[in-house]
């Protein structure tokens, strides 16, 4: 038998993720499923900070247990110069009604009224009290109202989290807390539908964006449509994963939704990634990355999944213009403009998540895909399954870019394609790409190219078509990316489409002239109205 507190015990990672699901589990009665995120990454980033601060507290005063002649304010420098690295602050200092903004602090006066007043006072003096990192983290904190949501609910949903361990790295480590935190991000994406892309990218496209890229340590890594920061902490992931240090990555991303730039402040907080900056602006229309000549800042990797077809307020006078203006019907290729204008010269690459249609459209569209062509710019093409992604069934493509003149000489003047549309595994609510399909396309990716410009396939295994096709065929089919039509496989799939089409519309026809016959028969035998 043990005295030892229950929540200070070692517990594994479903141990949590299954708490901390009850905690959410709370809100059925009050919200639906689309909006438990609101409300649970704040309280589980308010525990997370509290619970760390404590657990430093108790450090510094059992390592300092000599040092009672020191004055509050020379115990206050050692404390925060020694062992914390932000601060929980006084609510009401020097007041009778004065207490700390802490989970524990304001846990204890549950039953009290006024419990969505308390947690929202804590939590803006916490972001008061640290404004170099935590300035507007918890968003706008609109579910502490009681109109909103209870205060029976919101004593639910804390009392339940509570129930959890010590959220501190003296109890668990942050790969523990940061994959909590992205069970969690996935079961509200599976519960919202469509919403959920907009601060959600399906793990394994994020995975296999970052594979293609390969971040390197001390590179900065940019999202300029960063959501929750999916793809910021996957980057120091795969580094970390490789030997490498991830945290010596310098991350960087902007996200136009002020709530869900708070999540991927909070999601990178709880891996423990602290060199990043996370903006809140619209991308396109206010870049919040700049060079002091008032240009956009270069980053070495750029990775972005942006929302699609966006309809925009296009560019008169500005420096990222490549080749024309996006159309204001959608913005996908002055993201890419964007980003390309963002790689630094001397090893930038970029990769992009974009519907086909980018590959192909008219106009002005057009007029930008060519000239990245011609500026060589584009590396490479990988055609994705349908329905990969929570907001769209569509499917999609990466586009693979590289600064000027940084592609190997095998791969200058021209576009590596890759078919990978019929890799996929069905899933419950959307496809998904398994870890060999992700092995397969990075392997196609990286391979060297044959006398013939193909990828050669060390295993022989991958099963995946793909070729290397030079910018002059490219410009012979007027400058035209459909996958398509350089690669048989694909073509033959587009081909089938067509016939089916094709037989829909022939039938369509018959059907039509059968019925006009039939109508004309009994109009001549007196019958009317039958087709009204």
């Amino acid at each position: 038998m043990t005295n030892e507190d229950p929540r200070l015990m070692k517990v594994t990672q479903q141990e949590i993720e299954n708490r901390l699901w009850d905690a959410a589990d709370e809100l059925r009665v009050a919200m639906p499923e689309a909006q438990y995120s609101s409300v649970v990454f704040p309280l589980m980033f308010w525990k997370y900070l509290s619970d760390t601060w404590e657990h430093q507290h108790e450090l510094f005063l059992s390592e300092n247990a000599g040092l009672d002649d020191l004055s509050p304010e020379e115990a206050h420098e050692i404390e925060y110069r020694d062992y914390q690295s932000f601060e929980i602050p006084f609510i009401h200092p020097n007041t009778v009604q004065q207490r700390r903004a802490s989970w524990m602090s304001i846990l204890a006066t549950i039953t009290q009224p006024g419990l969505g007043h308390r947690v929202r006072a804590s939590l803006q003096a916490i972001e008061t009290a640290n404004p170099d990192k935590f300035s507007r983290l918890f968003g706008a904190m609109t579910w502490t109202s009681e109109e909103v949501l209870s205060g029976e609910v919101l004593a639910a949903v804390m009392q339940t989290m509570d129930r959890t361990p010590k959220m501190h790295e003296g109890n668990m480590s942050h790969d523990v807390l940061g994959g909590a935190y992205e069970y969690l991000l996935k079961r509200f994406s599976d519960g919202s539908g469509t919403r959920a892309g907009q601060f959600f990218t399906s793990r394994e496209v994020v995975e296999l964006i970052v594979e293609v890229l390969d971040p390197k340590g001390h590179e900065s890594v940019y999202d300029p449509t960063c959501g929750s920061g999916g793809m910021l902490i996957a980057s120091a992931n795969l580094l970390k994963a490789r030997g490498g240090r991830g945290y010596t990555l310098k991350l960087y991303g902007q996200e136009a939704v002020p709530d869900t730039a708070g999540v991927a402040r909070m999601n990178l907080f709880m891996h423990n990634l602290t060199q990043f900056k996370v903006e809140v602006g619209d991308t396109l229309k206010d870049p919040r990355y700049k060079k002091s000549d008032g240009s956009v800042a270069q980053f070495d990797v750029i990775v972005a999944n942006p929302p699609y077809s966006l309809k925009w307020k296009p560019w008169t006078n500005d420096p990222r213009i490549l080749g024309g203006v996006a159309p204001p019907s959608t913005a996908d290729w002055a993201f890419v403009q964007h980003m390309i204008a963002s790689m630094s010269p001397k090893k930038g690459r970029a990769a992009v998540v974009l519907p086909h249609g980018v590959l192909f459209r008219g106009g002005q569209e057009a007029a930008i895909r060519q000239r990245v062509l011609d500026d060589d710019l584009l590396e490479a093409v990988i055609g994705l399954p349908a329905n990969l992604f929570y907001n769209t069934t569509i499917p999609t493509a990466i586009l693979v870019f590289r600064a000027p003149g940084t592609k190997d000489p095998e791969r200058q003047g021209g576009v590596l394609f890759i078919d990978a549309s019929n890799r996929f595994t069905k899933a419950k609510n959307r496809n998904i790409l398994t870890d060999a399909d992700i092995a397969d396309i990075v392997t196609a990716y990286h391979s060297k190219l044959d006398a013939d410009g193909n990828p050669v396939d060390p295993d022989g295994e991958g099963g995946l078509a793909a070729r290397f096709v030079t910018t002059v065929e490219i410009a012979s089919n007027g400058y035209d990316l459909n996958i398509g039509r350089y690669i048989k496989q694909a073509a033959a799939e587009q081909e089938d489409l067509g016939s089916l089409i094709e037989a829909y519309n022939l039938a369509r026809a018959e059907r039509q002239k059968a019925e006009q016959h039939m109508l004309a028969v009994l109009a001549a035998v007196g019958i009317e109205g039958f087709n009204e």
